[in-house]
């Protein structure tokens, strides 16, 4: 029997819904939020009836019955580090989602109000994989200053849906897998996937990794340190440096990748020299990554918006593809790669998690 489910992923200026029958998408919709609604609220947690509500009117206005609901899964939030998996919504994660332990966000509201409208119906409510998932091997821990050690925060979901993909179009469990994923999106994260775990990967939020259209990726240590010390910026103006105006906008002035390769297409050597640069630095983190699975890996995987560039990915296979062959997934489905993950459990293909 097919089990339906309703996807809910909370952003800053919007709520993305989705109706699934199993893997069937039945409905969609991108429901905007305008500043001055958002506006009434103090904390982003304040705004979780409000979205409910707005969620519960549309599905009625569409003539959806949510009686006939099987589960809800929300968008997983910044939480402690989990490893990756389905974990249903409980009061210990609805604690920490509340008082924001890792940071404020948007995609907090996923869990609390997918619980919410869950609870009323009698069914599970989960999330799936978050960006906090944090499967990294203790030797991948090490930065080389005791005083900091490296942090797994990346495109989780979409780099475990790809490889699931992958796995499951070669007929083989995703746990005897051994790829390599690079997401190509806002943020860049390539990720070594081994054993159904994600053994290393860059910190794809806070200044690791290649540069991509927002975000610095990282640094040479020394200079940025005396940049900090140059009284020129705030702490809160460098942390926007790494993440929101670093990377491709802050050479170019656009964060609009088809931008980038169409000039730079045209001629403009400066638009090329960072295009080729963003290549440039994907394919060394991917050789990087290749080291950690001492050469034997099944597939290197693109994904993400960027990995629609044919450009991009046919150079990235030069500079690369001998270490193994190139799957490219496109784009990045997060609302498929959330009810798959409800799926798994519903069917019983996997047990959901608890979250501690």
């Amino acid at each position: 029997m097919s089990k339906k489910l309703l996807i809910i992923n909370p952003g800053s200026t919007s709520t993305k819904i989705a109706v699934f029958d199993d893997e069937n998408l039945v409905l969609e919709e991108t429901l905007r939020h305008s500043a001055e609604e958002i506006g009434k609220y103090d904390t982003i947690y304040d705004q979780f009836h409000f979205r409910e509500e707005v969620i519960l009117n549309v599905l009625k206005e569409k003539g959806f019955d949510i009686n006939t609901l099987d589960a809800i899964v929300g968008r997983g939030g910044l939480l402690k580090p989990v490893e990756g998996g389905t974990y249903t919504v409980n009061k210990a994660m609805l604690d920490d989602l509340k008082t924001t332990v890792r940071g404020e966000h948007a995609s907090n509201l996923g869990g609390i109000i997918g619980n919410e409208i869950a609870k009323s119906l009698g069914i599970p409510a989960f999330i799936v994989d978050p960006i906090v998932v944090d499967e990294l091997q203790d030797v991948a821990r090490v930065s080389g200053m005791p005083e900091i050690e490296r942090k797994s925060i990346f495109h989780a979901l979409n780099q475990k849906a790809v490889a699931r993909r992958y796995a499951k179009e070669n007929g083989k469990p995703y746990t005897d897998i051994r790829v390599i994923v690079g997401h190509m999106g806002g943020g860049a994260s390539v990720g070594v996937h081994k054993g159904g775990r994600i053994i290393d990967v860059n910190n794809a939020l806070d200044g690791e990794g290649p540069f991509s259209p927002e975000r610095t990726g990282g640094l040479p240590s020394g200079d940025l340190v005396r940049l900090c010390y140059s009284g020129k910026f705030t702490l809160e103006e460098m942390l926007k440096k790494v993440n929101g105006k670093g990377g491709v906008v802050a050479y170019l002035g656009t964060n609009d990748f088809r931008e980038l390769e169409a000039k730079a297409s045209e001629g403009d050597k400066h638009f090329k020299l960072i295009l080729d640069a963003f290549i440039y630095q994907m394919a060394k983190e991917i050789g990087k990554c290749a080291a950690v699975l001492e050469g034997k890996v099944d597939a290197i995987i693109l994904t993400g918006g960027i990995a629609y560039s044919k450009y991009v990915t046919s150079e990235i296979q030069k500079k690369v593809g001998f270490i193994a062959p190139f799957v490219i997934y496109p784009g990045e489905d997060e609302m498929l790669a959330l009810a798959q993950g409800g799926l798994r459990v519903l069917n019983g293909e996997e047990a959901a998690k608890e979250y501690k």
